[in-house]
Protein backbone atom coordinates (compact mmCIF):
# COMPACT_ATOMS: atom_id res chain seq x y z
CA UNK A 1 0.00 0.00 0.00
CA UNK A 2 0.76 3.93 -0.52
CA UNK A 3 3.11 4.94 2.09
CA UNK A 4 2.71 8.88 2.87
CA UNK A 5 4.96 11.14 4.94
CA UNK A 6 4.16 14.64 6.34
CA UNK A 7 7.06 17.10 7.41
CA UNK A 8 6.55 19.18 10.10
CA UNK A 9 8.56 22.07 11.55
CA UNK A 10 7.57 24.75 14.76
CA UNK A 11 9.46 27.93 13.84
CA UNK A 12 9.05 30.29 16.77
CA UNK A 13 11.35 32.72 18.60
CA UNK A 14 10.03 35.13 21.48
CA UNK A 15 9.33 38.43 20.68
CA UNK A 16 12.86 40.52 20.98
CA UNK A 17 15.06 37.43 21.27
CA UNK A 18 16.46 38.26 17.88
CA UNK A 19 17.26 41.47 18.81
CA UNK A 20 18.95 40.73 21.75
CA UNK A 21 21.00 37.69 20.56
CA UNK A 22 22.44 40.21 17.73
CA UNK A 23 23.55 42.60 20.33
CA UNK A 24 24.90 39.61 22.88
CA UNK A 25 25.43 36.37 20.58
CA UNK A 26 25.43 37.48 16.88
CA UNK A 27 26.51 34.04 15.36
CA UNK A 28 23.70 32.70 17.32
CA UNK A 29 21.23 34.92 15.76
CA UNK A 30 22.54 34.72 12.35
CA UNK A 31 22.36 30.78 12.18
CA UNK A 32 18.77 31.26 13.24
CA UNK A 33 17.88 33.85 10.03
CA UNK A 34 19.99 31.50 7.71
CA UNK A 35 18.01 28.27 9.09
CA UNK A 36 14.85 30.39 8.65
CA UNK A 37 15.87 31.27 4.88
CA UNK A 38 17.42 27.88 4.36
CA UNK A 39 13.71 26.66 4.13
CA UNK A 40 12.18 27.57 1.08
CA UNK A 41 15.85 27.60 -0.52
CA UNK A 42 16.02 24.25 0.34
CA UNK A 43 12.87 23.83 -1.53
CA UNK A 44 14.00 25.42 -4.78
CA UNK A 45 13.77 23.42 -7.79
CA UNK A 46 11.63 20.23 -6.09
CA UNK A 47 8.27 22.38 -5.96
CA UNK A 48 6.91 19.12 -7.79
CA UNK A 49 7.73 16.54 -4.84
CA UNK A 50 8.86 18.53 -1.58
CA UNK A 51 5.93 19.29 0.47
CA UNK A 52 6.50 21.11 4.17
CA UNK A 53 4.20 22.39 6.95
CA UNK A 54 5.28 25.05 8.38
CA UNK A 55 3.84 26.65 12.18
CA UNK A 56 5.31 29.98 12.67
CA UNK A 57 4.64 31.79 15.80
CA UNK A 58 2.79 35.56 15.46
CA UNK A 59 6.22 36.87 17.41
CA UNK A 60 8.51 35.85 14.60
CA UNK A 61 6.02 36.80 12.16
CA UNK A 62 6.06 40.48 13.27
CA UNK A 63 9.85 40.22 14.15
CA UNK A 64 10.89 39.37 10.19
CA UNK A 65 7.51 42.12 8.98
CA UNK A 66 9.22 44.66 11.10
CA UNK A 67 10.89 47.72 8.98
CA UNK A 68 13.79 48.63 11.39
CA UNK A 69 14.35 44.48 11.97
CA UNK A 70 14.71 43.83 8.07
CA UNK A 71 17.11 47.03 7.99
CA UNK A 72 19.24 45.71 10.92
CA UNK A 73 19.75 42.41 9.26
CA UNK A 74 19.64 43.38 5.93
CA UNK A 75 23.01 41.96 4.79
CA UNK A 76 22.43 38.73 6.89
CA UNK A 77 18.89 37.75 4.97
CA UNK A 78 16.13 39.39 3.29
CA UNK A 79 13.30 39.22 5.36
CA UNK A 80 10.82 40.32 2.92
CA UNK A 81 12.55 37.59 0.15
CA UNK A 82 12.07 35.35 2.98
CA UNK A 83 8.27 36.23 3.55
CA UNK A 84 7.49 35.82 -0.19
CA UNK A 85 9.33 32.59 -0.87
CA UNK A 86 7.42 31.18 2.17
CA UNK A 87 4.38 31.11 -0.21
CA UNK A 88 6.00 28.31 -2.21
CA UNK A 89 3.36 25.51 -3.25
CA UNK A 90 6.34 23.33 -1.70
CA UNK A 91 4.99 24.93 1.68
CA UNK A 92 1.72 25.16 3.74
CA UNK A 93 1.66 27.62 6.60
CA UNK A 94 0.06 26.21 9.79
CA UNK A 95 -2.50 28.22 12.10
CA UNK A 96 -0.79 28.40 15.88
CA UNK A 97 -0.44 30.88 18.71
CA UNK A 98 0.33 34.57 18.43
CA UNK A 99 2.79 34.40 21.49
CA UNK A 100 2.99 30.64 21.25
CA UNK A 101 1.16 30.18 24.55
CA UNK A 102 0.66 26.28 25.92
CA UNK A 103 -2.62 26.99 24.96
CA UNK A 104 -4.15 24.59 27.83
CA UNK A 105 -2.12 26.21 30.66
CA UNK A 106 -3.87 29.40 29.92
CA UNK A 107 -7.71 31.07 30.20
CA UNK A 108 -10.10 29.94 27.44
CA UNK A 109 -10.61 33.46 26.27
CA UNK A 110 -7.09 34.48 25.73
CA UNK A 111 -6.97 31.21 23.61
CA UNK A 112 -9.12 32.65 21.13
CA UNK A 113 -7.30 35.79 21.57
CA UNK A 114 -4.03 34.47 20.41
CA UNK A 115 -5.52 32.59 17.73
CA UNK A 116 -7.59 35.30 16.32
CA UNK A 117 -4.22 37.74 16.26
CA UNK A 118 -2.24 35.23 14.42
CA UNK A 119 -5.20 35.17 11.86
CA UNK A 120 -4.69 38.74 11.55
CA UNK A 121 -1.00 38.68 10.39
CA UNK A 122 -0.29 35.88 8.48
CA UNK A 123 -3.76 36.35 6.55
CA UNK A 124 -1.68 40.17 5.89
CA UNK A 125 1.53 38.34 5.27
CA UNK A 126 0.35 35.10 3.09
CA UNK A 127 -2.87 36.81 1.32
CA UNK A 128 -4.72 34.05 2.73
CA UNK A 129 -8.21 33.76 4.86
CA UNK A 130 -8.08 30.11 5.22
CA UNK A 131 -5.66 27.70 6.95
CA UNK A 132 -6.02 23.80 7.28
CA UNK A 133 -4.11 22.88 10.00
CA UNK A 134 -3.68 23.86 13.64
CA UNK A 135 0.04 23.64 15.17
CA UNK A 136 -0.99 23.45 18.87
CA UNK A 137 2.50 25.56 20.17
CA UNK A 138 4.84 23.03 21.89
CA UNK A 139 2.07 20.74 20.93
CA UNK A 140 -0.15 21.29 23.66
CA UNK A 141 -3.37 20.54 23.52
CA UNK A 142 -7.05 19.31 25.41
CA UNK A 143 -10.13 18.48 24.01
CA UNK A 144 -11.61 21.19 25.24
CA UNK A 145 -10.34 23.09 22.24
CA UNK A 146 -11.80 21.82 19.64
CA UNK A 147 -15.45 23.37 19.52
CA UNK A 148 -12.61 27.12 18.93
CA UNK A 149 -10.82 25.31 16.35
CA UNK A 150 -13.92 24.46 14.13
CA UNK A 151 -15.21 27.71 14.82
CA UNK A 152 -12.06 29.69 13.14
CA UNK A 153 -12.24 26.90 9.98
CA UNK A 154 -9.46 24.53 11.16
CA UNK A 155 -9.95 21.12 9.29
CA UNK A 156 -7.57 19.27 11.59
CA UNK A 157 -4.95 19.59 14.83
CA UNK A 158 -1.30 17.88 15.34
CA UNK A 159 -0.80 15.59 18.43
CA UNK A 160 1.61 13.67 19.81
CA UNK A 161 1.51 9.45 19.67
CA UNK A 162 1.42 9.36 23.13
CA UNK A 163 -1.18 11.39 23.73
CA UNK A 164 -3.72 9.63 21.73
CA UNK A 165 -6.32 6.53 23.05
CA UNK A 166 -8.14 4.51 20.14
CA UNK A 167 -12.12 5.07 21.21
CA UNK A 168 -12.90 3.02 17.99
CA UNK A 169 -11.05 -0.84 17.92
CA UNK A 170 -8.00 -0.59 15.84
CA UNK A 171 -4.41 -1.83 15.80
CA UNK A 172 -1.29 0.17 17.01
CA UNK A 173 -0.05 0.74 13.28
CA UNK A 174 -3.78 2.48 12.12
CA UNK A 175 -3.75 4.41 15.28
CA UNK A 176 -0.58 6.05 14.93
CA UNK A 177 -0.76 6.32 10.75
CA UNK A 178 -4.72 6.77 10.00
CA UNK A 179 -6.00 10.59 11.06
CA UNK A 180 -9.15 10.26 13.05
CA UNK A 181 -11.48 12.02 14.63
CA UNK A 182 -12.33 13.45 18.26
CA UNK A 183 -15.16 15.06 19.79
CA UNK A 184 -15.99 17.41 22.10
CA UNK A 185 -19.08 19.10 23.38
CA UNK A 186 -20.74 18.16 20.18
CA UNK A 187 -18.24 19.29 17.95
CA UNK A 188 -15.53 16.89 16.20
CA UNK A 189 -12.20 17.31 14.10
CA UNK A 190 -9.67 15.57 12.26
CA UNK A 191 -6.56 14.28 14.30
CA UNK A 192 -3.18 13.92 13.05
CA UNK A 193 -0.75 11.97 15.04
CA UNK A 194 2.76 12.76 14.86
CA UNK A 195 4.93 9.94 15.36
CA UNK A 196 7.02 10.68 18.53
CA UNK A 197 10.27 8.46 18.17
CA UNK A 198 10.88 9.60 13.99
CA UNK A 199 10.22 12.81 15.33
CA UNK A 200 12.96 12.72 17.78
CA UNK A 201 15.06 11.62 14.68
CA UNK A 202 13.68 14.64 12.64
CA UNK A 203 15.11 16.63 15.20
CA UNK A 204 18.42 15.40 16.48
CA UNK A 205 19.80 13.86 12.72
CA UNK A 206 19.12 10.71 10.19
CA UNK A 207 19.94 10.08 7.25
CA UNK A 208 17.77 8.97 4.19
CA UNK A 209 18.86 5.61 3.85
CA UNK A 210 17.76 5.04 7.64
CA UNK A 211 14.50 6.70 7.52
CA UNK A 212 12.83 5.15 4.51
CA UNK A 213 13.76 1.54 6.09
CA UNK A 214 12.56 3.04 9.52
CA UNK A 215 9.46 3.88 7.74
CA UNK A 216 9.10 0.44 6.11
CA UNK A 217 9.65 -1.57 9.27
CA UNK A 218 7.13 0.25 11.38
CA UNK A 219 4.20 0.36 8.10
CA UNK A 220 5.22 -3.08 6.96
CA UNK A 221 1.95 -4.73 8.48
CA UNK A 222 -0.39 -1.70 7.18
CA UNK A 223 -2.80 -2.58 4.82
CA UNK A 224 -4.03 1.08 4.56
CA UNK A 225 -2.72 3.94 2.87
CA UNK A 226 -0.28 5.32 5.51
CA UNK A 227 0.13 9.10 7.10
CA UNK A 228 3.50 9.21 8.85
CA UNK A 229 3.70 12.28 10.29
CA UNK A 230 6.96 14.14 11.78
CA UNK A 231 6.60 17.29 13.57
CA UNK A 232 9.84 18.87 15.16
CA UNK A 233 11.53 22.42 15.70
CA UNK A 234 12.96 23.92 12.32
CA UNK A 235 15.01 26.33 13.75
CA UNK A 236 16.75 25.54 17.04
CA UNK A 237 19.82 22.89 17.58
CA UNK A 238 22.75 22.31 15.51
CA UNK A 239 20.97 19.96 13.16
CA UNK A 240 18.81 22.60 11.53
CA UNK A 241 21.40 25.73 12.37
CA UNK A 242 24.22 24.43 10.19
CA UNK A 243 25.50 25.99 8.12
CA UNK A 244 27.54 23.44 6.07
CA UNK A 245 24.52 22.01 3.53
CA UNK A 246 26.52 18.27 3.92
CA UNK A 247 25.86 18.63 7.74
CA UNK A 248 22.31 19.85 8.56
CA UNK A 249 18.73 18.23 7.98
CA UNK A 250 17.83 19.72 4.64
CA UNK A 251 21.33 18.56 2.70
CA UNK A 252 22.28 15.76 4.70
CA UNK A 253 18.60 14.38 4.71
CA UNK A 254 15.78 15.86 2.94
CA UNK A 255 17.14 16.63 -0.38
CA UNK A 256 18.55 13.20 -0.45
CA UNK A 257 15.27 11.83 0.42
CA UNK A 258 13.79 13.67 -2.11
CA UNK A 259 16.16 12.67 -4.89
CA UNK A 260 15.21 9.16 -3.76
CA UNK A 261 11.63 9.70 -4.09
CA UNK A 262 12.56 10.95 -7.09
CA UNK A 263 13.87 7.56 -8.86
CA UNK A 264 10.67 6.15 -7.29
CA UNK A 265 13.36 3.89 -5.01
CA UNK A 266 11.77 5.27 -1.29
CA UNK A 267 8.17 3.60 -1.11
CA UNK A 268 7.16 7.13 0.61
CA UNK A 269 6.11 9.95 -1.41
CA UNK A 270 6.21 13.69 0.58
CA UNK A 271 2.12 14.93 1.06
CA UNK A 272 0.67 17.72 2.29
CA UNK A 273 -1.95 16.56 5.17
CA UNK A 274 -4.71 18.17 3.77
CA UNK A 275 -4.30 16.56 0.16
CA UNK A 276 -4.31 13.39 1.91
CA UNK A 277 -7.43 13.84 4.00
CA UNK A 278 -8.92 15.19 0.48
CA UNK A 279 -7.96 11.26 -0.83
CA UNK A 280 -8.32 9.01 2.29
CA UNK A 281 -10.67 10.76 4.94
CA UNK A 282 -10.25 9.54 8.16
CA UNK A 283 -10.52 6.20 10.42
CA UNK A 284 -12.71 5.79 13.91
CA UNK A 285 -12.20 7.85 16.77
CA UNK A 286 -10.00 8.78 19.55
CA UNK A 287 -9.94 10.62 22.45
CA UNK A 288 -6.46 12.61 23.09
CA UNK A 289 -5.54 13.19 26.70
CA UNK A 290 -4.16 16.58 27.91
CA UNK A 291 -0.47 17.15 27.46
CA UNK A 292 2.42 18.26 25.15
CA UNK A 293 5.23 17.06 23.36
CA UNK A 294 8.44 15.64 24.85
CA UNK A 295 10.79 17.82 25.73
CA UNK A 296 14.29 17.48 26.92
CA UNK A 297 13.69 16.53 30.35
CA UNK A 298 10.14 15.73 30.42
CA UNK A 299 7.51 13.52 28.15
CA UNK A 300 4.95 16.21 28.07
CA UNK A 301 2.08 14.83 30.68
CA UNK A 302 0.74 17.01 32.88
CA UNK A 303 2.31 20.06 31.39
CA UNK A 304 5.39 19.59 34.06
CA UNK A 305 7.90 21.31 31.97
CA UNK A 306 6.04 24.66 32.02
CA UNK A 307 4.39 23.82 35.35
CA UNK A 308 6.84 21.50 37.92
CA UNK A 309 8.14 24.49 40.05
CA UNK A 310 5.94 26.42 42.69
CA UNK A 311 6.92 29.92 40.93
CA UNK A 312 5.67 28.53 37.22
CA UNK A 313 2.23 27.61 39.11
CA UNK A 314 2.51 31.28 41.29
CA UNK A 315 2.62 33.07 37.58
CA UNK A 316 0.14 30.61 35.84
CA UNK A 317 -2.23 31.87 38.84
CA UNK A 318 -1.23 35.26 37.88
CA UNK A 319 -1.95 35.33 34.08
CA UNK A 320 -5.66 34.19 35.21
CA UNK A 321 -6.60 36.81 37.84
CA UNK A 322 -5.21 39.39 35.24
CA UNK A 323 -7.26 37.97 32.30
CA UNK A 324 -10.14 37.80 34.08
CA UNK A 325 -10.22 41.78 35.52
CA UNK A 326 -9.02 42.47 31.91
CA UNK A 327 -11.71 40.55 30.12
CA UNK A 328 -14.40 42.09 32.58
CA UNK A 329 -13.15 45.39 32.06
CA UNK A 330 -13.95 45.05 27.98
CA UNK A 331 -16.89 43.61 28.42
CA UNK A 332 -17.93 46.16 30.39
CA UNK A 333 -17.18 48.82 28.09
CA UNK A 334 -18.55 46.59 25.45
CA UNK A 335 -22.22 46.79 27.05
CA UNK A 336 -21.70 50.75 27.28
CA UNK A 337 -20.64 50.62 23.56
CA UNK A 338 -17.23 51.90 23.77
CA UNK A 339 -17.92 55.68 24.57
CA UNK A 340 -14.10 56.40 24.99
CA UNK A 341 -11.09 55.59 22.54
CA UNK A 342 -8.95 56.40 24.89
CA UNK A 343 -10.20 53.92 27.40
CA UNK A 344 -10.47 50.89 24.49
CA UNK A 345 -6.89 51.66 23.47
CA UNK A 346 -5.65 51.61 26.42
CA UNK A 347 -7.67 48.07 27.08
CA UNK A 348 -6.29 46.72 23.65
CA UNK A 349 -3.05 47.86 25.46
CA UNK A 350 -3.04 45.66 28.43
CA UNK A 351 -4.27 42.21 26.22
CA UNK A 352 -1.33 42.91 23.82
CA UNK A 353 0.69 42.86 27.51
CA UNK A 354 -1.44 39.77 29.16
CA UNK A 355 -1.04 37.77 25.44
CA UNK A 356 3.02 38.27 25.55
CA UNK A 357 3.03 37.37 29.55
CA UNK A 358 1.52 34.27 28.38
CA UNK A 359 4.00 33.09 25.88
CA UNK A 360 5.28 29.40 26.54
CA UNK A 361 8.97 30.67 26.90
CA UNK A 362 8.18 32.59 29.99
CA UNK A 363 7.60 28.97 31.58
CA UNK A 364 9.65 26.83 29.76
CA UNK A 365 13.06 27.60 31.71
CA UNK A 366 12.13 26.34 34.19
CA UNK A 367 12.01 29.96 36.60
CA UNK A 368 14.61 31.33 34.72
CA UNK A 369 12.22 33.40 32.48
CA UNK A 370 9.33 33.45 34.98
CA UNK A 371 10.36 37.46 36.06
CA UNK A 372 9.35 38.07 32.30
CA UNK A 373 5.79 37.29 32.77
CA UNK A 374 5.84 39.39 35.62
CA UNK A 375 6.84 42.26 33.83
CA UNK A 376 4.67 41.73 30.98
CA UNK A 377 1.61 41.45 33.53
CA UNK A 378 2.62 44.84 35.56
CA UNK A 379 2.39 46.57 32.34
CA UNK A 380 -1.20 44.87 31.40
CA UNK A 381 -1.72 45.86 34.81
CA UNK A 382 -0.59 49.38 34.82
CA UNK A 383 -2.84 50.03 31.29
CA UNK A 384 -5.87 48.46 33.27
CA UNK A 385 -5.84 50.81 36.14
CA UNK A 386 -5.21 53.57 33.58
CA UNK A 387 -8.43 52.42 31.66
CA UNK A 388 -10.17 52.30 34.98
CA UNK A 389 -9.37 55.79 36.23
CA UNK A 390 -10.32 57.05 32.32
CA UNK A 391 -13.61 55.63 32.83
CA UNK A 392 -14.65 56.42 36.11
CA UNK A 393 -12.84 60.11 35.77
Amino acid sequence: MDTFHATVLNLHQPLGNLEELLDTKEWEAREILYALDRIPDALAGNEDIARVHLALSGTLLETLSNPTFQSRVYGIIKCGDLLWKLRSPSIDILGTGYYHPVLPLIPPADREEHLARWFGIASHLFDRYQFNGFWPPEMGFSMEMIPLLKRLGFRYVLVDSERVEAATPMSWDELRYRPHLATYDGEDIVVVVRDRELSNSQESGMDAAWFIHEVGERTKHCDFPTLVTTCSDGDNGGWFRNTDWSSNYWGAFYLPLLERVREKTTGLSPIFIHDYLDRYGTYGEVVVHSGAWNTGEHDGTGFVQWTGSQAQKDALQMVSEVSESIHNQRWKQGQLGWPDAEVGRLLEEAMWHLLRAETSCNFYWGEQWVPRCYQELDEALGCLQAAQEKADG
